[in-house]
Order: C-alpha cells, then structure tokens, then sequence
C-alpha cells in the first residue's frame, strides 16, 4: 500500500526550456486516466530514446513468465513512446540514459483481485525508476511514461515537461471494462487484437467478451459443434478454440481479463439451429426449454469447454462467468404445450421457471469454479433468492439495482444504458464522465461491493468498419472515472486533455473520432487540429 500523499489538481504550467516556449496544448497533466497522485517540478528533461533497461525483483528472482510479459510490455511500449527516429549524438545528450524495473512480487495471475498499483519515478537525470507489485502494475507505469513522453521537432529530442515527477498510482475500481458484442457483428481475430491494444493506452482492463446472442453463434463448441456449425453467420464467421485461446492470451499478456458472457435463458435463440431439443420450438426458440435435461446438458458441455471444469483453468481462465439473464419473456413457454403442461405438473409459474433456470445455470457454473455475473432483471424478479455470490450488472434506465443488492450485501458492477452504452451515439464524452457508480451508496459499501462498471459496445450497428471509432474517445471518459479518484468530475478541466488522448490514440492507429461531436463516430466538421476537433 502506498503512504499518504497529496493530490494536487491545480498546478502551474510547466516551465519550457528552449527551443519551445509556447504553452502544451496537451493539458495537465499530460496522462489519461488522470494519476492517483503526483509531485513535479519545472524541469524539462530529455530522454533517450535508446534506453538501458534492467529488470529487478525485491527478495525473489522474477519468475520467466513474469520477465517475459515485463520484456514484450517494453518491446510494445518503446516503439510508442519513440515513434521519431533521431541522430545517436541527440540520444547520447539526453539527460536521461536508463530505465529500472523493480517488480516486487513473482508469479501473479491476472483475476479480479490482481494488484495494479505502480511508482514511477522520473528524475531530471540519470535513471527512471518504476516499482509494482507485479508485472501488470508494471504495464501500467509504462503505459503512464509513454504518454508524458513527447518529441520536440524543433530540438529533434525527446522530452518531458514539469520534472521531476513522481507518480503514485492505482485504481479506484479492480473491474474496468468495455463489452464487446461478437454476436450481432462478428469481429474478426485481427480486430480483437486491436480492440485490446486500444484498451491498454486508458488502462481498461476488462474484455466483457459477449459471445454468443440471438442472432449468431460464432464459438466452436468442441463438445457440441453444431452451435457454431448451425448457429454462426456464414462457415467463416467464427472462432475455433485456438482463435479464443490466442485472443484471451493476447489479452492476459497485456493486463486485460477476458470475461465471457453466454445470455441464458433468453438471448440464447441461436443455440436452436443446432440443437433444436433445448428450444421450446423452431418458430419461438427463447427462452430456452426449462423442461428438458438437455438443455442444461448442452449448457453444461459448453461451459467446460469455456472454464476446463475448476477454478482458473479453461480457455476463459477468469473466475468469472457472465450467464446474462436479462429480458426474457416467458410466451414462448405458454406458447409450448410440453412446457405449460411441465410447469403446470409442478405447480410453477413461467416467473418460478425463470427462477429455476438461474439457479441451475448458476449451480453448474459454480461447480466449474466460477462466480456469476448477471444482469440487473435476475436481481429485479428474485433479489435475495439469489446465490449470495452473484455480481448484479445495473444497465437499465433509471435503475437503482446495484444500490439496492449492495444494501443487500451482493457485489455490482455499474453500466447503465443511457450513460455508459457506447451504441447510443448521441451520449457525449462528458455525461458519460460525470456519471458516478457510487451515488446514493455508502462509501465503504462502495469500496467492498461495488466492483466497477463499464462501457457496452453493442453490436448492432458496430462491426469492424467501425466499431472502434464508436468505442473512442468516449470509452475514455468511462476509464478515468473508474480509474482516477471520485472528486475527478470537472469536465471543463478535462477537456484540453481528453482532446490531447483521442490525438494520442489517433497517432497509434486507433481511429478515435473527434469528442466534440454531437453524435460519436462521425467524420471531423472540416479542416483543422486534431488538438481542436
């Protein structure tokens, strides 16, 4: 844990030494998510951009996975943080030669409760020095210098303003996400790539990796391929096992967990094309059949192929699972006579079926290792009928649920449409900013059970074409309020800098569409900055 130190939100501009002198349009300071804490001085230092690295730990030799994610985390940062090519005489002068890495713990694996804190330490000469608990608060630190690092065309040298600086950071919330929907448009693995490496310049550090839908089935079950076989777009529309397993690897070697979302019972319609036995029939497949074994059969072979059977393992290695859960509407059980005659045997009601659904989806993802994650309706109809493990997902309109089950003692995680749906093009940057997870919660509930929240790229609009200029810069408002302290909400100050990170991600081949939009993802209104669009 950190010791106490003062965080400073007004801080006098840098002083610049020559050969510029004009003021940074890049706001301050020059970091997205805004740090915890920090200290800085009035020195402009340089930097090379050949920097000598060594990688240390503190009582254990670092354990190869761990120097091999801290090494590739280097070898994808650099080539960021030094984009300019420069004389070896100009690399030889700057005042800075070295960058240490101390990583003060071995072995860490990347789950919800994984540490992400990190000191970065930058003197006006001599050695930048960076201190994590692991390697994926090293990740961070990186990503952290990286940006207060900047190319001064005139000097031809690398530079940063206000030094010395030492950071403290870490966040606010463990669960910072963005759900990307594969099943109404299908990403490609190339695509993935990109979305993940986007999600690393804001510190997201959550894939909510909605799967499978209604209208599609990309993954290949290899218990029962006929989900995918059956239920994808076209043959060439879908992910084998070793496609998930390079995307979620992918992930993990960059600090972002991959959470996988299967919607049951509703949401499920594709899984009827292949197996039309679990449905209550062709013509009115969802939700899916209560009444038969097979259902919870199919769901149970799929699960294992997702999570291997027990905690941690699995091609989703994350201890959690999202089952869905939300709108499902019971007409096609009245509609069925085996189903209303099954429900009528047992004296149940089609809100009992639902019920009973949950629990058993719940109970086979419990004995594979897994807590559940649902959305706010599972909450609505049964509340504390619920598995005291369950995790609410608020996400409709208005909605108090995740006030409500942290009352109740359930943890929640906040994403409500209106606010944080990144496919409601007309949201601005700035009310997705100052919306608060917290509001009407206690704060030490608030800091035990509110685990975080998020960004919903749904896709019913969004593809490849353009599915990430839709997520940013606006995903970006949505980090720093998860990452960065509570009283962070001031969107006029904000805004130099949130007009700095969309240039920041432009300049790494992300097609972040300008914030000043008045719907996200359109072109610029004409001719101009970046730093002004």
């Amino acid at each position: 844990s950190f010791a106490p130190l003062l965080l400073t939100l007004t801080l006098l501009e840098p002083a610049f030494s020559e050969p510029r002198s004009d003021a940074t349009p890049l706001g301050w300071p020059p970091v997205w998510p805004h740090p915890l804490a920090f200290k800085n001085g009035s020195t402009l230092i340089t930097i090379s951009p050949n920097l000598a690295v060594t990688i240390n730990s503190k009582g254990s030799q670092v354990l190869e996975k761990d120097e091999n994610d801290v090494t590739q985390a280097i070898a994808r940062t650099l080539p960021l943080m030094f984009p300019h090519r420069i004389s070896k005489k100009s690399a030889a002068f700057a005042s800075i030669q070295k960058l240490s890495i101390t990583v003060r713990e071995v072995g860490a694996e990347l789950q919800l409760a994984t540490s992400e804190n990190y000191t970065l330490n930058i003197p006006i000469e001599s050695t930048i020095e960076i201190t994590a608990p692991n390697q994926f608060g090293v990740m961070h630190a990186l990503q952290t210098l990286s940006q207060l690092v900047q190319f001064d065309f005139d000097s031809k040298s690398y530079t940063v303003a206000g030094g010395p600086w030492f950071i403290q950071d870490a966040p606010r919330f463990k669960h910072r996400e963005v759900l990307v929907d594969t099943a109404r448009h299908f990403e490609p693995k190339a695509q993935m790539f990109r979305i993940i490496d986007s999600l690393t310049y804001a510190k997201i550090n959550v894939m909510h990796w909605h799967l499978t839908d209604t209208q599609s089935f990309p993954f290949d079950s290899p218990s029962y391929p006929r989900l995918s076989a059956k239920g994808a777009y076209s043959p060439y529309e879908r992910y084998s096992v070793e496609d998930v397993e390079d995307i979620i690897e992918y992930a993990r070697a960059r600090g972002v967990r991959c959470v996988v979302e299967i919607d049951t019972p509703g949401h499920a319609g594709s899984m009827c094309q292949g197996h039309p036995e679990i449905c209550p029939s062709m013509s009115c497949t969802q939700p899916l059949n209560p009444a038969t074994n097979a259902t919870f059969e199919v769901l149970e072979g799929l699960f294992h192929d997702l999570t291997g059977g027990a905690k941690g393992s699995g091609l989703f290695f994350d201890d959690m699972i999202h089952l869905g859960g939300d709108e499902v509407d019971p007409k096609c059980w009245e509609a069925s006579p085996t189903i209303s005659s099954w429900l009528k045997q047992r004296n149940m009601s089609t809100d009992d079926a639902y019920l009973y659904m949950v629990a058993k989806v719940q109970d086979i993802a419990h004995a594979q290792g897994r807590d559940v994650i649902g959305w706010e309706e599972i909450w609505n109809h049964f509340g504390t009928k619920l598995d005291k493990s369950t995790i609410v997902q608020q996400w409709l309109p208005g909605s108090t649920a995740a006030q409500e089950a942290i009352a109740a003692g359930y943890r929640a995680i906040w994403s409500t449409d209106g606010v944080w749906y990144l496919d409601h093009l007309s949201v601005t940057w700035q009310t997705m900013y100052q919306a608060e997870p917290c509001t009407g919660i206690d704060d030490n509930a608030c800091d035990e059970l509110m685990i975080g929240g998020g960004g919903e790229m749904w896709g019913e609009t969004a593809d490849a074409s353009d599915v990430l200029q839709t997520i940013w810069p606006r995903l970006a408002a949505i980090s720093e309020r998860l990452w960065s302290p509570r009283s962070l909400n001031d969107t006029g100050a904000a805004t130099p800098r949130m007009m700095a990170f969309r240039c920041l991600l432009n300049s790494r081949g992300i097609p972040a569409a300008p914030p000043t939009n008045e719907n996200a993802r359109t072109a610029p209104p004409g001719p101009g900055s970046c730093f002004a669009q």
